[in-house]
């Protein structure tokens, strides 16, 4: 495996002939990036990783400095699933001094986690155009943990053109159902349990859903009660969004996206599960 730091190294690979599959990520892996680095395998003749903690997507108050690191676990995670290539650039690599260009989703990044976090996706955007015109992959992965973030980055290469495939490969959870995040790191042994309603106020809806429930507000209400049985929990939204536009559904019908965000402690979660009839 090999570990690249610069832009001008990266793009000097030979691509010739030869299919990426590429995993963008934050660092600190887990098992749901390591999925995304399994199929990357399964999939490509070359995987390529990129591990960078992206300052554009955090807001002024928001977790960047105190976001988890660990640079040599996570290089030892990538070599041991058949990463060919970690890249690791720089802050000032990826963001000189003069850098003035934002790529950005119009609407789409303005409801759910965009409705707190509204510089949130503009960042995400902007990051991965400037890996995939550096990488350039024919695949990449992404969890379907973060539904919007999928749907988004979506959206962007279809309008833009870009010459690259968006996989999008299912949440991955502890074995209590929990869903596996970076940020649950910062649960206390109480707050996790906590964390744990999150799923269940999704399975308690699926299974409302299954049993003749179509009408939202009653929907939302169960869910409501089940995530606030935790005393560390406070709500940021739950939305029944359509899964190409996210635009709130007022009835369940076909498929549709459940959304949800807490609070738990100081902790920001995020779940979701795609409901069809």
């Amino acid at each position: 495996m090999k570990l690249i730091n610069s832009i001008d190294e990266i793009k000097k690979i030979k691509k010739e002939n030869t299919t990426i599959g590429f995993v963008p990520t934050m660092g600190y892996l887990h098992e749901g990036h390591v999925s995304l680095i399994k199929r990357a395998r399964e999939e490509n003749d070359m995987v390529i990783t990129s591990i960078f903690v992206n300052p554009t997507q955090f807001g002024p108050n928001e977790d960047f400095e105190k976001y988890p690191r660990d640079e040599k676990r996570d290089l030892q995670k990538c070599e041991e699933n058949g990463c060919d290539i970690v890249f690791l650039p720089q802050k000032e690599e990826m963001y000189p001094n003069d850098f003035l260009t934002y790529v950005e989703v119009e609407e789409l990044g303005k409801s759910l986690c965009g409705k707190s976090r509204p510089t949130h996706f503009r960042g995400v955007t902007t990051v991965l155009t400037k890996l995939f015109n550096i990488i350039k992959p024919d695949k990449a992965y992404f969890g379907q943990k973060d539904a919007q973030q999928l749907i988004i980055v979506k959206k962007m290469v279809e309008d833009l053109n870009m010459d690259v495939e968006i996989i999008g490969c299912p949440i991955v959870r502890e074995k209590d159902g929990l869903a596996i995040s970076s940020r649950n790191t910062y649960l206390s042994p109480e707050e996790r349990k906590d964390a744990l309603l999150l799923n269940k106020s999704l399975i308690l809806a699926k299974d409302l859903i299954e049993n003749g429930e179509k009408n939202i507000s009653t929907i939302r209400s169960e869910m409501e009660k089940t995530i606030l049985l935790g005393k560390n929990n406070t709500i940021d939204y739950i939305d029944f969004v359509d899964i190409e536009k996210l635009n709130p559904v007022s009835e369940i019908q076909d498929k549709v996206l459940i959304a949800i965000a807490v609070e738990t402690g100081k902790t920001r979660l995020i779940d979701n599960m795609v409901v069809e009839l």
